[in-house]
């Protein structure tokens, strides 16, 4: 009876030591790089508080410009510009120029 009742508390001990934290150090700076290099990107971390207002108005570009800009910008998606292929190995594109190997029956070459 006596073993029992000393093993029983140790026992317990044991299992409820594992419950505890290990790391108290780590989780309690735990994402303060993330929060640090966040802040050193931003530039102006008031922004957006006030709108239309001090440094958050528009600011670098006069009004014509920036309409002219967008509308590029919106004509980029609704004509999209053409694909251009400019891999061309092996010479030239037509078959009949000289020095370009570019196959058929042209000038140059064996017979």
């Amino acid at each position: 009876m006596s073993i029992r009742t000393t093993l029983l508390p140790l026992a317990t001990a044991a299992l409820l030591a594992g419950c505890g934290s290990t790391t108290p150090h780590y989780d309690a700076r735990f994402g303060d790089a993330v929060r640090s290099a966040r802040m050193q990107m931003t530039i102006n971390p008031d922004a957006g508080k006030t709108p239309g207002t001090g440094a958050d108005a528009a600011s670098g570009m006069d009004g014509r410009a920036t309409r002219h800009t967008l509308e590029r910008y919106e004509q980029s998606y609704k004509n999209p510009p053409q694909a251009v292929n400019v891999i061309n190995i092996g010479g030239s594109l037509n078959s009949n120029s000289p020095g370009g190997g570019g196959g058929g029956g042209g000038s140059g070459g064996t017979p």
